[in-house]
């Protein structure tokens, strides 16, 4: 029979979700992915939009994928608290996403992040190119 986890083992395992969610979940065009580590009634608050389930994490890796279509997105955790239960050009989002987690899955994100800074890295030209796609993805979903 397995020892019972220390409080400590237990955030370094939530620390270790969380990184792994960020690094290789949301980086990714993937949405499978998220199977085993966000649970399937996953509420993710970006900002100013939730996105819910699997779904809404197929919804919210597609809009990365718009913006970085053309495969340079890479997420890198630089800094990172755990609390109880609680190759084209580089670009710097700042940010913070706090979650919530339950059965060893990621139930619920809050997330916040300097959009303004992000769109004048990318500048005139690929954000207009963002916004036609965007708009084209928005019809073809009817």
């Amino acid at each position: 029979m397995a020892e019972p986890r220390t409080a400590t083992e237990t955030r370094l395992d939530e620390k270790g979700l969380a990184r792994h969610a960020l690094e290789r979940v949301c980086s990714t065009a993937d949405p499978g992915r998220a199977v085993g580590v966000y649970s399937g009634d996953f509420l993710d608050h970006v900002n100013a939009s939730d996105y819910r389930g699997h779904d809404g994490i197929r919804k919210s890796l597609a809009l990365y994928q718009l913006l970085f279509r053309d495969g340079d997105l890479r997420i890198r955790v630089e800094d990172q608290v755990a609390e109880g239960h609680n190759r084209g050009r580089a670009l710097r989002l700042w940010g913070i996403t706090i979650s919530h987690m339950a059965d060893g899955e990621i139930v619920e994100d809050w997330s916040a992040s300097d959009n303004l800074d992000v769109a004048r890295q990318l500048g005139v030209r690929r954000l207009l190119l963002f916004g036609i796609d965007w708009l084209r993805a928005r019809r073809a979903q009817g």
